[in-house]
């Protein structure tokens, strides 16, 4: 049953690419899940909390500099990018709105799934996906609100607020329900259930979300044209690689070079998705971005992890997962 799992998550990019297509021949089937994205959000936020611990702080407190290297990475390139695309394309207001918004947000938990893939260094990656979470709460609508208030007007406080609903809370939740879990006589078998479902769940949500929006938003995708998907395959294209290429200059090893370059490039477009919908609905091609980006960076990942599969870091430490 774990092993199945496994490999039905390590398939989250075909599930994507076919959850997308099938939208997009039919959309009414899809967009019945419109009323429910934030709460599948928070549903995948709620399994991420699960698979916390308190110890897994301490983790933080004995390697700061590295993940401070790894959020200051997720949040300097990724909405410069988005920003920088956006003016360079001269893209839609509506448009750069989006793209600027997934930009601004955190890492996703797929890309957990495509460092493993990647032998890349997991243990990591699962670290500065949940630090980079919790610090979203924050930086996410502030950097939306200092990048993009100026191309539409933004909420930053109403945005806040949503990450506290959406994200905190089902997060702080899942922690205090696996610290309850631990004093109990046999945590394990709970926790084998949530390490072998939860990855599942966040896949199948993900791709509820994405499929609805594409279907929601067919039409206008077409009128968007094909710069819409210049923007975001550029947008995610040069995460991917300026966050490999920093790591390199910084003299990083290959299993950290990995690790940072997929969590840069992989953002939680579900979370974009959600708040574009629920914030920017006047703002009709808002929320597209969100989901063509889950499409891209799903694909590039892949392709990465291929590639990187062939040939094992001579540094790597045995935290890989490979």
């Amino acid at each position: 049953m774990t092993r199945l799992c496994a490999k039905f998550a390590a398939a989250f990019p075909l599930w994507i690419l076919l959850g997308g297509l099938a939208a997009w021949w039919r959309p009414q089937d899809w967009v019945w899940f419109a009323r429910w994205i934030e709460l599948g959000l928070a549903i995948i936020m709620l399994g991420m909390g699960l698979t916390l611990r308190v110890r897994d702080f301490a983790e933080i407190a004995k390697q700061p500099g590295i993940v401070a290297l790894g959020v200051a990475a997720q949040f300097g390139i990724m909405p410069t990018t988005g920003w920088l695309v956006a003016k360079a394309l001269n893209l839609p207001a509506e448009l750069a709105l989006g793209l600027i918004l997934v930009a601004c947000c955190p890492g996703g938990t797929a890309s957990n799934v495509i460092c493993y893939l990647a032998r890349a260094n997991v243990a990591l990656s699962v670290l500065l996906t949940m630090v980079s979470t919790f610090a979203a709460i924050v930086l996410t609508p502030l950097l939306t609100k200092f990048l993009a208030g100026k191309v539409l007007p933004v909420d930053a406080w109403a945005l806040f607020r949503s990450m506290l609903t959406v994200v905190l809370l089902p997060l702080i939740v899942g922690l205090a329900v696996n610290t309850l879990v631990g004093r109990m006589k046999n945590p394990e078998r709970f926790r084998r259930g949530v390490d072998a479902l939860g990855p599942v769940v966040s896949v199948a949500v993900i791709v509820l979300i994405v499929s609805c929006v594409v279907g929601l938003n067919r039409d206008r995708i077409v009128a968007a044209g094909p710069i819409l998907f210049v923007a975001v395959f550029a947008l995610h294209a040069i995460g991917f690689g300026v966050g490999y290429g920093v790591m390199a200059l910084l003299g990083r090893d290959e299993a950290m070079r990995r690790t940072v370059s997929v969590e840069v490039g992989m953002q939680n477009s579900g979370l974009g998705a959600s708040l574009a919908k629920t914030h920017f609905a006047e703002f009709a091609l808002a929320p597209v971005p969100a989901a063509i980006s889950a499409v891209f960076h799903s694909i590039i990942g892949s392709l990465l992890a291929v590639s990187w599969r062939r040939s094992v870091p001579k540094d790597a430490d045995g935290e890989n997962g490979a």
